[in-house]
């Protein structure tokens, strides 16, 4: 008979090691301690193992269907095959029970309650939220429990081990995802472009701009020279007296001024005269 395999805070890697030497009852000791050991929730590589996978041949094959279980599977995958699997203590009963909730949780990000209660099998509200509180401090998952609503928000879970036929399934959904990365970035490099264009468009038109201001300048320039030269003038000078109005203007202005308000005194004479 094979000497059983005690396993003490071992790590996972520790544990494949152990197994692939392992063969026999000492290999079905150790499967179960993996089981019921805390912080180990993918069993993959285990099933990999060519020793592992001969169990599924022999007397074991109970054992190689409840790993499969735990690696694929839910509690109530279990149940409905109990009568042919070991028993589970309680640990790794609530260890499947974590996986079946990361489970759920990739289908639905908002489990309620009730949900959660029949496929786990817990008998109250007390039980499932002690049961979510492990599983978030085993880093199982993260979320919060809404007590108001009785459901449960998941922000994230762990991954759990994959089938090779999901495989396919897998590839192909990378595959359309790829391709609307390609559309959106083909959408973006298109939208890249217009914006250069229109860059290109406003500089132009900018420079268009400023050439025809300084052409103008340039012709204002030439146009007043030639002003002063006709009139033998400093071109300053002549465009100082442009700006400045004619000397009789202001003497015009003034007599008007003082014309008007001569008027309004004598029209106030004879309105006070009148009266």
């Amino acid at each position: 008979m094979a000497a059983e395999v005690k396993v003490t805070g071992q790590s996972q890697e520790q544990l494949l090691l152990l197994a692939r030497s392992a063969r026999g009852a000492a290999l079905v000791s150790l499967i179960h301690q993996v089981l019921e050991a805390p912080g180990i929730y993918v069993f993959g590589e285990l099933l990999d193992l060519p020793n592992v996978r001969e169990l599924a041949e022999n007397e074991f094959s109970s054992v190689f269907r409840l790993l499969t279980l735990f690696a694929y599977g839910t509690f109530a995958d279990y149940l409905s095959e109990a009568g042919n699997l070991p028993p589970l203590s309680e640990a790794q009963k609530n260890k499947l029970r974590h996986l079946s909730v990361v489970t759920l949780a990739a289908k639905i990000k908002c489990i309620p309650y009730a949900v959660l209660l029949e496929q786990l099998q817990l008998k109250n509200v007390r039980q499932l939220e002690d049961l979510v509180i492990e599983a978030v401090y085993a880093d199982v998952l993260r979320g919060s429990l809404d007590q108001r609503n009785q459901r449960l928000e998941v922000d994230y879970s762990i991954g759990r081990d994959i089938r090779r036929e999901e495989l396919s399934t897998i590839t192909r959904t990378l595959q359309e995802w790829c391709l609307g990365c390609e559309v959106v970035l083909s959408g973006i490099e298109e939208q890249v472009s217009r914006a250069n264009q229109h860059k290109e468009q406003q500089l132009g038109l900018k420079q268009q701009i400023e050439s025809e201001v300084a052409n103008l300048k340039k012709t204002i320039k030439v146009t007043t020279a030639a002003a002063a030269a006709a009139t033998s003038q400093d071109p300053e000078q002549h465009l100082t007296e442009l700006r400045e109005p004619a000397p009789g203007t202001n003497q015009r202005q003034t007599s008007k001024k003082a014309s008007k308000a001569k008027g309004l005194r004598g029209s106030a004479k004879i309105w006070s005269k009148s009266n």
